[in-house]
Order: structure tokens, then sequence, then C-alpha cells
């Protein structure tokens, strides 16, 4: 009896076994499954902490296969060149992965495809990364959304298919193919010293974004409307972190988010929405790609926006600008790898506002610090904040980051737990900066804190001149 060919999946930023469509489809087909993932020419673009966290989400995800029956395939090369190479070896006959929607994804997925295809093999892409299809959703008009609002109103109402289960078990090819080791890739050689203390912080896998999401239902989801702005709270789900690498689904987060919301959750609904807010980013992404680079609104582009990283770049990266708030934000992205969404708009603000630095400066360091680093996520959010962006209205808000701590954290709880020099007694997350940032830096915390690299007046008196010159 001929063995059936086997299906090649790769894994890209859909590590998780459950809520996974492609993998549902595979382990019904009765056919031996090889899981790949490659260390191809877009993770090669990745920054220091993406690529810290994309080895810790492979490491749990190789573990969970072999829970199952199953082997993770580690390769490096151009993913087109070597997915072909990986079929021609193993004899598989179909090659499948979950859709991308950044730009860069796409022009690689793109080129995968037309290589297989055109060497006889069958290829197909699943979606799983988003509830819904950028495609597929249309204004009345026929086209696609510029403004957030209609297309929350959209979709609210819509179907989202329920979420696969996991599969027990996973048959496996007769001969499995050769595979790199996971530590000669080295992806966490550029966090140097400041791995170790992301490792206390980060909550890697499926099982620990399951839990995330269950703590989340429990405890905080019914205030989530009301406490999800006060930055020294655990009113979040914290799942952007698991969600930007796949480890759980966002069907299984809409269909409990949605659970929660007939059960009476008063922050229910607002939870779904920032679900679409995540959809939003990737359907503009899609649509109107030039918004991962360039301004989204072209008339932008005259703006007096600095782009060179000078000291005060600098100061702003060290968490040293003089602005408690602003500061400990900073800190906060580069001991945990995450930072408050309130934070974010705030820090991003005095940056392109009081600063009059050009969005892509922050949105670089992101995409370098950031370990639950999303392409769409953060163009969109560097560019609604600067006012360049969709849905940035009014242009010309500022955050005022004293009144921003007074209304958002009065007991100065989050500025204490991130700013040593703010702190009588510094907890162990304010002196962890010291030990993770670069020596080069020659930081300590007993250095004096500095005197704010703008006033706040004089900034916003700054960026209304040059806002109301437009």
């Amino acid at each position: 009896m001929t063995r059936p060919k086997p299906i090649i999946i790769w894994f890209r930023k859909d590590f998780r076994l459950a809520d996974h469509q492609a993998l549902f489809a595979a382990s019904n087909s009765e056919r031996p499954i090889i899981p790949v993932v490659l260390l191809d020419e877009v993770v090669q673009t990745y920054g220091a902490a993406p690529k810290w966290r994309l080895s810790k989400a492979i490491e749990h995800f190789a573990d969970r296969l072999k829970q199952v029956g199953s082997r993770l395939i580690l390769r490096r090369g151009a993913a087109a060149q070597e997915l072909l190479a990986l079929a021609q070896e193993t004899g598989a006959e179909d090659i499948w992965w979950t859709r991308a929607y950044d730009p860069d994804a796409i022009a690689r997925d793109t080129k995968v495809k037309s290589t297989l295809t055109d060497a006889g093999f069958k290829a197909k892409s699943w979606s799983g990364h988003l509830l819904f299809e950028p495609w597929a959703v249309k204004t009345k008009q026929g086209g696609f959304f510029k403004v957030y609002s209609p297309m929350w109103r959209a979709v609210k109402d819509l179907d989202v298919a329920p979420p696969a289960p996991a599969p027990k078990h996973m048959l496996a090819p007769e001969t499995w193919p050769i595979s790199e080791r996971l530590q000669d890739w080295q992806l966490d050689k550029d966090m140097h010293r400041g791995s170790r203390i992301l490792t206390a912080h980060a909550r890697i896998g499926e099982v620990a974004a399951s839990a995330r999401l269950v703590r989340f239902l429990d405890e905080a989801i019914e205030n989530y409307k009301e406490r999800r702005d006060y930055p020294a709270q655990n009113a979040t789900s914290g799942l952007s972190e698991n969600l930007a690498w796949g480890e759980i689904g966002p069907c299984t987060v809409w269909h409990a988010g949605l659970r929660a919301h007939l059960e009476g959750k008063r922050g229910a609904e607002h939870f779904l929405k920032e679900l679409v807010w995540r959809e939003f980013a990737y359907h503009l992404a899609f649509h109107t790609p030039m918004i991962i680079q360039e301004n989204w609104r072209a008339q932008w582009d005259d703006f007096p926006w600095s782009e060179q990283e000078d000291e005060a770049v600098l100061r702003w990266k060290q968490g040293r600008t003089g602005v408690p708030l602003v500061d400990a934000a900073m800190r906060e992205l580069y001991v945990t790898g995450h930072m408050h969404n309130r934070s974010r708009m705030i820090v991003a603000s005095y940056l392109t506002k009081h600063m009059l630095k050009h969005w892509r400066i922050g949105q670089k360091w992101f995409a370098d610090c950031l370990i639950d680093w999303d392409p769409a996520a953060n163009a969109m959010g560097w560019q609604w904040v600067a006012g360049c962006g969709p849905d940035a209205a009014p242009y010309f808000r500022i955050f005022n980051p004293e009144t921003q701590a007074k209304k958002f954290d009065a007991e100065q709880r989050y500025i204490r737990r991130f700013l040593a020099e703010r702190a009588p007694s510094p907890g162990p997350e304010a002196l962890a900066f010291f030990d993770a940032c670069p020596r080069a830096w020659a930081l300590s915390k007993d250095d004096p804190y500095p005197t704010p690299i703008v006033g706040l007046a004089e900034g916003r008196h700054r960026a209304l001149t040059a806002y109301g010159a437009r």
C-alpha cells in the first residue's frame, strides 16, 4: 500500500496547535505532517527583542509538537528555495502556511507560491492570523475602511468561525529531514545581557497564553474599559505578546470575549473593539502598504520633523528626557520588552510633538525593543499619534505627560516602579534597567535625574505652531 505524501506546514507567527486551520485540516487528512520554521529573508530583518522572543516561541512550540508525536524542522535561507528543497527532499506534495498581510511578508509569500507552483507542488495559504480577511470587509461603496469606527460597526455582528481543536496526535513521516539547531541561529545575540532581564517578564507559549486569557476573563474584563488606561494596574489582557507570535489564535480570543459580553461583563465589548483595532491595522497594511514606511497622509511629507538621531533622541531612548512618565515608560520598554498602551501614546506624542522628531525614529526603536512587536500595529500606532495616519483626529492632539500622570498614575506607582531616580527605595524592576541597558551608556542609579529636554509648555507651543502652519 502506497504511503500518502507528507504535507509541509510552514510555521511563522502561528506557534500553536489549537485554532490553527491549516494544522487542523492536515491532521484530519491522515497524511504525515512535517512542521518547519525558516530563518528566512523576512525574519532576518527583525529587531533584537523580536528575534529573541521568536527564539523562545520556537523553543516552546517544538516542545508542544513533541507532545503530539511530532517534531519541528529548522532551515535557514531564502524561503522559496528552502521550501522547494525541503519538498523535493521529503516527497511532500502540499506546502501550507497561515497567511500574512504586511508588505514584506506578502512579497516573500508571493514568491514562495510562484516558485512552488511552477515546480509542480501545491502551495496554499490559510487564514488564521486575523478574524476577517482584509479583502472581505468592505464599506457600503465596496472600498476599504479608512476610519476605525465604521469598520467596527461593519464587523461586530459578523460570524467568526469557532476555533479548531488541537490535534491529539500528528502522523510523522517515515524519515524526518535534517534540521538545524536553534542555538546555531543565535537569535538572541543582539540582546546581549538584556535577554536575562526579559526572560522574567515574557509569557511564552500556547499554555501561558491560554492562562493569560483565563486570568483576564476571571479578574479584569469586567472593569476593562474603566481601568485599562492605568499603567500601574494589571487591568489588560497582556495578550498582545502572544497574539504577535500566534501563540493564541484571534478566534479563540474573540469567542472568549464574546462569551463574556453575552454574560454581561461590562468591559467585554470594549475588549472586542481592541481586537478589531488590531484588524484595522492589518486592513490598512494590506490596502495601503506604504503605511509601514511612509506617511499615510501624503500631505504630511513636508512636515518639519527632524530625522536626526541626536543627543535628545538618545536621552529619549534611555528614559532620561527629564519627564518622569515618559522616562518610566521607556524604562518599562527596556526592562520588560513591553509598554502599556497609554504609555505608548504618551512617549510617541512627546517624541513627535514636543521634540518634533520623526515618527519613524520611534517606530524603529519600538521594532527593536518590543517583544510584542507587530509591523502593522506599530506603524499605525505611531502615525496615529503623530497625526499623519488614519483616524488621527484631531491631528494636533498633544498629550501632556504631567496631566496624564496626575490622571492615570496619581500615586506614582508606575513611575516609581520603573524609574529608580524617582523612587525612595528603587525596586527590582527599576534597578533591572541598569543591568539591561548597554554598558556604553554608562548609566547608574546614582546619577542625578536630568532636567527636561524641552519644557512641556515650550514644546507644546512649538508643536502647535508647526501644526498650525499646515
